[in-house]
């Protein structure tokens, strides 16, 4: 088995104070021809709050509730953080490992799913990170997908049931599960690779069928049959390249006009409540679903939920128990993007490269294995540029919100 000596979680990172709010826009988007007058914009979301994203405290208290999980367990690893975008930087955090003497670490990102922003982008700058540091960095694993496993699912089917229990008692049993992810460009999603073993998760490539084949799971797990839908959030791209949609405000109208008369957000995409989930969902899905008379509510994230992370003890343990011939994960192209480059919350509009994911587990539905549903265990590694990207030449066009994920 591979002999792991630490434990890294990777993120994307967000300001801590008013003073470092336009500093982390212009690191996020740098070298993609945002204009200043539109960060200022954007600039406010986080002003209102004080200046302060939550992402980087939310990663805190998981790493908290992860060293206690794994000091109940028995496992006995240092536990480390780094992000792309703010401190603490990857590339320092990595430096420090190999400082302390660390040799082969294994990492989890926050970022459940298939395609070039949530998974490959992550191998990408872990990769350089190492590059960085040099010769004595040290080896790191990435954790694979877990989207269905029972870790992720089962925190969202109670938040599911919970937010349910807030809509007013006349409207509950009737009411819409409207479950969001981040929208990508089209053409990335494509290049997740196409869906294999999806049984009844229906068209669509792999980001797509991982994302349909959760909802399913939630509301399965959750033992209820509302309608449900599947709408996208955070678009950062263009009108002129198509992305994801429909675009959940958008959809939140077509929902009203069919006569539907309450709603329940679950951001499904994502594995805390950033500042995507509290502006674009809280403040931005909340304001149109009232100006629509829909009754709303959202459901929680899995945060620091301990069944999450007993999740992440698990899935460290599964990789602990793979033989030792494992492959690393593949070196970075040339193409490949630097740590200013958008997270699995804010990808970048980018061309599709060649390849798709290896095959998952055809082992089905078993919780034992760390997998519900039709999809399998996700495979433990990525194929050499699997669902690469090289970003096309142009103007950057910031997301209707905010271009960042944190």
């Amino acid at each position: 088995m591979p002999a792991y000596d630490a434990f890294l979680l990777v993120s994307f990172g967000g300001p801590e104070g008013p003073d470092e709010v336009m500093p982390f826009l212009e690191n996020v988007t740098r070298g993609r021809g945002v204009p200043p007058e539109r960060l200022a914009s954007v600039a406010e979301h986080y002003y209102a709050v004080g200046g302060v994203s939550p992402i980087n405290q939310q990663c805190r208290d998981l790493l908290a509730a992860v060293r206690a999980d794994f000091s109940a367990s028995g496992l006995s690893l240092p536990v480390y953080w780094g992000n792309r975008n703010w401190g603490p930087y990857l590339a320092d955090t990595v430096r420090a490992m190999a400082d302390d003497g660390v040799r082969h670490a294994v990492a989890f990102v926050t970022s459940a799913y298939s395609s070039y922003s949530s998974c490959r982008q992550y191998l990408d700058d872990i990769e350089q990170a190492r590059a960085e540091v040099g010769p004595g960095a040290p080896r790191i694993d990435k954790i694979r997908r877990f989207f269905n496993h029972p870790g992720f699912i089962e925190p969202f089917a109670a938040s599911t049931h919970a937010a349910l229990a807030t809509l007013p008692s006349g409207l509950r049993d009737d009411a819409h599960l409207v479950f969001t992810a981040h929208s990508i460009p089209a053409a990335m999603a494509e290049a997740s690779g196409p869906k294999k073993g999806a049984g009844e998760v229906g068209g669509g490539y792999r980001y797509v069928a991982e994302l349909t084949e959760t909802a399913r799971l939630i509301t399965e797990r959750a033992g209820i049959t509302h309608p449900r839908s599947l709408a996208y959030q955070s678009r950062s791209g263009p009108p002129s390249q198509p992305w994801l949609e429909p675009d959940v405000c958008d959809h939140l109208g077509e929902l009203a006009k069919s006569g539907t008369q309450a709603v329940v957000v679950i951001p499904v995409g994502f594995v805390s409540d950033h500042m995507e989930v509290r502006h674009d969902l809280d403040a931005e899905a909340a304001q149109v679903a009232d100006s629509l008379g829909l009754a709303f509510a959202r459901a929680a994230t899995p945060g620091t939920d301990p069944r999450f992370a007993s999740m992440i003890t698990e899935l460290v343990r599964e990789r602990l128990a793979l033989p030792d011939e494992t492959p690393a994960p593949d070196s970075p192209a040339p193409d490949s993007t630097g740590p200013d480059s958008p997270a699995p919350d804010s990808p970048a509009p980018d061309s599709p490269g060649p390849d798709s994911p290896g095959p998952d587990s055809t082992v089905l539905d078993n919780p034992a294995a760390g997998a519900l549903g039709c999809l399998g265990v996700p495979s433990q590694d990525c194929p050499a540029g699997c669902c690469r990207y090289t970003r096309p030449a142009g103007r950057y066009t910031p997301p209707a919100g905010r271009p960042g994920g944190a």
